[in-house]
């Protein structure tokens, strides 16, 4: 079925879960990529392995681009796991908040899916199954999947998701902070339940949400206010925390991304991208504010298409 010297790249990109109030329901994809190489080799499993993470992933069937990719080829009707050789360039930070595990979900399931014959492939919506089960819930994955915001939820015939085209002018910028926030610990600081009114103040941020990230960016200061989730983490990230309320306390629309403890602003357009740079070098650039923390600060923007997926032609192994 896998023929020798197969080989597919893929680009993916990161991902900003929850985005502010959309707690478990929206996902923004993020410029920043990691890239895959996987080639059908005679046997076993070869990696070559650099960047973000590079040194503690493991180098066997638990990588988790290993995974994904069985998984996918499961879904397929394939039990058979051929020989591979892969190849990564990571640049989306582990443990952050910027979707690594998503994107590395994503770039296995592309990947076994473009090695499969035509007859078995995966379309688009049990791809998204795929990757959104191994992930747990389809906000990270399917941002790097489609590209710009995706509203995402759960129904009776599974994971769905609705991409939605982003304003050109919003610029995200995110500040990185040294240290990480296991995802577990994060989701384990949330209450059982919450105020009514917290509930309906999200609920009404989350749909100004969608407007001010497609048609109205000036709206995204108050569009970002969230009372679900990131009050409740702040004690895993007391200097993420810190910094997003100095952010907002200058009328930018900073939020955690994801589940921390990286610091992501909204920007409206370049002009408050420059303000928000401009804060952050003041707030963390000279020390301020951030104890023993180191940032790092980039500004990058939303991408609009998602994976991009490669076929090559066959290799000859020698």
């Amino acid at each position: 079925m896998f023929e020798i010297g197969q080989r597919v790249t893929v680009s993916v990109p990161g991902s900003t879960g929850n985005v502010g109030p959309g707690y478990d329901s929206l996902g923004l994809a993020l410029g920043h990529y990691d890239d895959l190489a996987v080639t059908v080799i005679e046997g076993g499993l070869e990696f070559e392995l650099h960047g973000e993470g590079s040194a503690s992933v493991p180098r066997s069937a638990e990588h988790l681009v290993v995974r994904a990719m069985r998984a996918a080829l499961r879904a397929a009707g394939v039990e058979e796991l051929p020989g591979l050789r892969l190849e990564a360039t990571n640049r989306i930070p582990h443990g952050r908040g910027m979707g690594s595990s998503a994107s590395a979900v994503v770039a296995g399931v592309l990947a076994a899916n473009a090695l499969l014959p035509a007859e078995r492939v995966l379309d688009g919506r049990r791809l998204l199954q795929v990757a959104a089960a191994m992930e747990g819930h389809p906000d990270n994955v399917a941002p790097s999947l489609y590209g710009g915001l995706v509203i995402s939820w759960t129904g009776t015939d599974g994971y769905r998701s609705a991409p939605v085209t982003v304003h050109e002018d919003v610029v995200p910028v995110v500040a990185i902070p040294d240290f990480e926030v296991p995802t577990r610990l994060a989701r384990s600081l949330l209450p059982t339940t919450v105020p009514h009114h917290d509930a309906a103040v999200n609920a009404g941020r989350t749909a100004l949400l969608v407007e001010a990230l497609t048609r109205r960016p000036e709206l995204l200061l108050p569009a970002t206010e969230d009372r679900l989730h990131q009050p409740y983490r702040a004690s895993a990230m007391p200097p993420s925390a810190r910094l997003m309320t100095a952010l907002r306390e200058r009328g930018l629309p900073a939020m955690i991304s994801g589940a921390g403890p990286t610091v992501l602003v909204l920007a409206a357009d370049r002009h408050q991208a420059q303000q928000t740079e401009q804060a952050l070098e003041e707030l963390v650039g000279h020390g301020a504010d951030s104890g023993s923390v180191s940032w790092r600060v980039l500004r990058l923007r939303v991408d609009g298409q998602g994976a991009k997926l490669e076929r090559h032609p066959q290799q000859i192994q020698g």
